[in-house]
């Protein structure tokens, strides 16, 4: 398995491209924006993609949905609880920071959930505290976990944004993602990755 980052958007955000080397079969991870480029890399490598997941549905993770789906028309999975968010754009603020957005469509996921894509095993973990329903997602044959904007290096997310808790994030993190194995390697919605050792040992918030 391979993880492609591509930082896009207008602050930065780490989209990914999780690839199954064997198959050529991928999955993406939050879309911020989707330019030609993107799609270039995608058909350029021969790869066939199967889902958009969506950690969580503020504007700078879900801008580029419309336009992924016209060149990939797959289902694209969040957070159950995190549906309102995506489809209302005060919530998702994306009126605060530019031209209004709202998804309708996508297709709900809970707690627990255990999804095949790619022939990847993905683990939904609703992460609620950034967002009301933002998740993690993790890959656990490969230790693998896809934070958004839960937990970054050495920080965890802001709360002071529709629907955001502080006290929830730093449960969500304890309880969801400290418990995961150490060597897990964690990759963000922004900035470097981490991993949970290096997070145990560093990060002042938990």
């Amino acid at each position: 398995m391979k993880v492609e980052s591509i930082v896009l958007g207008s602050i930065g955000t780490n989209c990914y491209i999780v690839i199954n080397e064997e198959t050529k079969e991928c999955f993406a991870v939050d879309m911020a924006e989707c330019p030609q480029e993107y799609v270039n890399y995608i058909k350029n490598n021969g790869l066939e993609m199967k889902a958009l997941f969506l950690t969580h549905g503020h504007f700078d993770h879900i801008m580029g949905i419309d336009d992924f789906l016209k060149a990939f028309p797959v289902p694209v999975y969040a957070g159950e609880d995190e549906l309102p968010v995506i489809e209302d754009d005060r919530l998702n603020v994306s009126c605060m920071y530019g031209p209004k957005y709202a998804f309708h469509g996508a297709q709900p996921v809970r707690d627990g959930q255990v999804i095949e894509c790619a022939g990847i095993e993905v683990d939904v973990l609703h992460t609620p505290g950034h967002t009301v329903g933002g998740c993690c997602y993790y890959l656990p044959k490969e230790h693998r976990l896809f934070s958004g904007d839960t937990l970054f290096c050495a920080s965890i997310g802001r709360t002071d944004l529709p629907t955001g808790s502080s006290s929830q994030l730093v449960r969500s993190v304890q309880e969801k993602i400290m418990t995961l194995p150490d060597d897990t390697k964690i990759y963000p919605g922004h900035m470097e990755e981490t991993s949970v050792q290096f997070e145990k040992e560093h990060n002042p918030f938990i």
